[in-house]
């Protein structure tokens, strides 16, 4: 049960524009039980002419980050776009550009909660309002959604909430005629809702029908429920050490905990990326542990020319590059390549790569590679943790049309592959059409590849052997262990899902 919108344009016309409806709501839409006060200090304040608020963050500590964490709710929910895009353009926008870096983090930690708990939050939110909001009210409904996500799901003290939600109800001309609605309702949230989450079943309210029958298709029902509570679940951050030989010493250092395979995990309550140590030496990047294996599957590389396609934001390029080898990255997206020159630089890695901006597809370099790395498009299910906006996003049909599209590429691929060598394709999706499938039709239809079957050793000892399939190819999911417990540490769970095969050319 959602909070959907339905147009009401019955109901008579006040003087300043508000629709008055039963018991003086407007248009109707009031809170199931209960009135409500309005919080002390949420006094209307004056709009601009375009409908801006005016000096909001002189005004009100807080209310611009409130305002941010809507405007990406808005663009992803019902504008369709990625919750990072949309964050990089909020850039361009003087009242969001002027935040603080941390105040932006909180707002973009409001939205991806939002995300990745929709389904809960507009059944509790379903429970106090009597009528559902009408279409052209989603900024209220976004604002109530945002403010839900704070008070049942991130700690934010209760008062903070409510008076901040009803101050931006009042600033922003669409939602203006929902201040009280939004009090009255967000109230009884904060009363009553943490009981409701409680006796819920999130996994299913929270993840799409489709998405989970896809997954209980696959790996069975426990395992997809697993799955589902690990991608509703934020994503910690993974580091990659440029010296794997001092990985050790960096987890120490940093105060994080080194994974299987080699790579660090930070505890959440640390600085800023920037400013870390070794961040500015170009001493690690930031990849999460299952992005960091296929590379690995080349196996040593030391002198050897690897194209690296589909290349950035340039984690594999940078794997590849610091183990040796002559990186060719290629990507055809010039804005992402030039995110991908700055981390190699940041590395000091640049003199082994040479970026490339095609379409893989048609990509013709004239000569052959000794191995070649394909992390090819996908609908990017195994990454949900990181990226809630894909719960919304993405489509059941995706996977079939993506399909073709990584057959075309890994054909492609193969091509660049000289007689003897490595070819790697990748995906960071759960769903087997664009994984196991791509692979199957591959093998079918070029018969000079055959399947070079992984094995534990390749990915860092004997926890890896729960990351391989029965034929041998890579699979990890979002449930899977990534270190061993001990007599002072437990065990920790939590990865990207990630599928990978590996192939050599007779």
């Amino acid at each position: 049960m959602g909070v959907k919108g339905v147009r009401d344009n019955k109901a008579p016309r006040q003087k300043d524009g508000a629709a008055k409806g039963s018991r003086g709501r407007p248009g109707g839409y009031k809170p199931r039980s209960g009135r409500g006060s309005m919080p002390q200090g949420a006094a209307k304040a004056p709009v601009k002419a375009d409908g801006s608020p005016a000096a909001i963050e002189a005004e009100i500590p807080g209310l611009g980050t409130r305002r941010l964490a809507v405007h990406l709710i808005q663009s992803v929910l019902w504008a369709g776009r990625p919750l990072d895009d949309a964050l990089a353009d909020t850039e361009r926008r003087p009242h969001f550009h002027a935040l603080e870096a941390r105040d932006r983090a909180f707002a973009h930690a409001i939205a991806a909660t939002v995300l990745r708990r929709r389904g809960s939050l507009e059944m509790v939110l379903a429970k106090f309002i009597e009528k559902p909001l009408p279409d052209a009210a989603r900024i209220a409904h976004a604002i109530l959604l945002a403010a839900a996500a704070q008070i049942l799901v991130m700690g934010t003290p209760v008062h903070a909430a409510i008076n901040l939600a009803v101050a931006q109800c009042q600033r922003e001309r669409p939602a203006s005629r929902y201040d009280k609605l939004a009090n009255a309702v967000l109230r009884r949230v904060a009363r009553d809702g943490p009981a409701m989450l409680a006796a819920c079943d999130t996994v299913v309210l929270d993840t799409p029908g489709w998405l989970l029958a896809s997954w209980k298709a696959a790996y069975g029902q426990a395992t997809a429920r697993a799955i589902a509570a690990a991608s509703l679940a934020e994503a910690p951050l993974d580091l990659a050490v440029k010296d794997a030989g001092s990985a050790a010493e960096w987890a120490d250092r940093l105060g994080g905990r080194l994974l299987a395979g080699g790579s660090i995990r930070l505890s959440g309550d640390h600085a800023r990326v920037e400013d870390l140590p070794g961040f500015a030496e170009g001493a690690w990047w930031v990849q999460d542990q299952a992005a960091q294996l296929p590379a690995r599957l080349l196996g040593d590389v030391a002198g050897l020319e690897v194209a690296d396609l589909c290349a950035a934001p340039g984690g594999k390029t940078a794997e590849l590059a610091a183990r040796g080898a002559q990186v060719t990255a290629v990507d055809q997206s010039a804005r992402r390549l030039e995110r991908l020159t700055a981390n190699v630089t940041r590395l000091g890695l640049h003199s082994r790569v040479t970026v490339v901006a095609a379409d893989v597809a048609q990509w013709q370099p004239g000569r052959q590679f000794d191995a070649v790395l394909l992390d090819a498009p996908c609908t990017a299910t195994g990454t949900i943790r990181r990226h809630p906006d894909i719960l919304h996003l993405k489509r059941e049909t995706d996977s079939a049309r993506l399909a073709i599209l990584q057959g075309r590429l890994l054909a492609a691929a193969a091509a660049l592959v000289k007689p003897g060598g490595q070819l790697v394709y990748g995906v960071c999706s759960l769903e087997p059409e664009e994984g196991e499938g791509v692979v199957a039709a591959f093998l079918a239809e070029h018969p000079a590849f055959v399947r070079v079957p992984i094995v534990a050793e390749d990915l860092g000892g004997a926890l890896a052997s729960q990351w391989i399939t029965a034929v041998g190819d890579l699979r990890t999911l979002p449930c899977h262990s990534v270190a061993v417990g001990s007599d002072s540490l437990p065990a920790l769970t939590g990865m990207d899902g990630f599928y990978a095969a590996r192939f050599a050319r007779s």
